[in-house]
């Protein structure tokens, strides 16, 4: 891959994604888990059998993609689980996550512009993307879905750094509310870090991915040091794990901001 290099200037509200698109608002109306017995069994077709199968097959052919520590989400069997990671893939990002975890269901809290789009939407949704409330009474469903997915032993995937930076080979800084949903049930937390390297073959780098934990929440401190505490755990593995990384396809380089 031919090095490019990009400026930036906020590393908590920088946006490298590319993609603009009409923001669907998520109101009270919004349903996060349909019951419906048809919108299930679509659920299935698509989540297992057409994007689960096309998500190994695309990591493996483009990126070459190795996972390390895998087995360490068998500890927390039978238990729902809180995933972090890295945000430094597009397609990647929605399917490491699965790859990782499976054979369990994982529910990406993503962006409203994630599920924005007639039909495409529908289907990203299908896939597990729990977009975040645009209205306080939207939240109650948002909680409540949250809660659902954990109570069945499910998976909730977050990407704690919120905005997209291609290849990024560190972590950038995050905050601990991140990290409300995991401290009040005292659900085990899991880290996935993605690391970049030269491949022999090919212009795209390889990735190997880093699983860690379980975390757990320290439930005898106050909510907001639990907050606090769990995120300074997870930010300082995957900030160990992100030196491992072997090749910076992107250079990022900070711009003064002299306004």
């Amino acid at each position: 891959m031919k090095r490019k290099t990009i400026y930036y200037r906020d590393e908590l509200n920088d946006e490298f994604s590319g993609v603009s698109r009409n923001t669907k608002v998520i109101d009270d109306k919004y349903k996060y888990l349909p019951k419906c017995w048809l919108w299930k069994a679509c659920r299935f077709v698509v989540y297992r059998l057409v994007m689960t199968p096309f998500a190994h097959i695309y990591m493996k052919l483009k990126f070459g993609h190795k996972v390390i520590g895998k087995k360490s989400i068998k500890e927390s069997r039978g238990k729902g689980i809180y995933v972090y990671g890295n945000h430094t893939l597009m397609a990647g990002d929605a399917f490491i996550p699965n790859i990782v975890c499976m054979p369990r269901d994982v529910y990406m809290l993503v962006h409203p512009d994630n599920i924005s789009l007639p039909i495409l939407g529908e289907c990203v949704k299908m896939c597990g993307a729990l977009p975040l409330p645009s209205t306080a009474g939207a939240t109650r469903g948002f909680m409540s879905a949250i809660d659902t997915v954990i109570s069945k032993g499910k998976v909730v995937q977050v990407y704690p750094e919120a905005h997209i930076w291609p290849y990024y080979t560190k972590i950038r800084p995050f905050k601990s509310v991140a990290f409300k949903y995991p401290v009040k049930s005292g659900a085990p937390v899991y880290a996935i870090t993605n690391t970049y390297h030269k491949k022999k073959i090919g212009k795209t780098p390889k990735v190997i991915t880093y699983v860690d934990g379980p975390f757990f929440a320290d439930m005898t401190l106050p909510l907001k040091e639990r907050q606090e505490t769990l995120r300074d755990k997870v930010y300082e593995i995957m900030c160990s794990r992100a030196k491992t990384s072997t090749y910076e396809a992107i250079e990022y380089v900070k711009e003064e901001n002299n306004d």
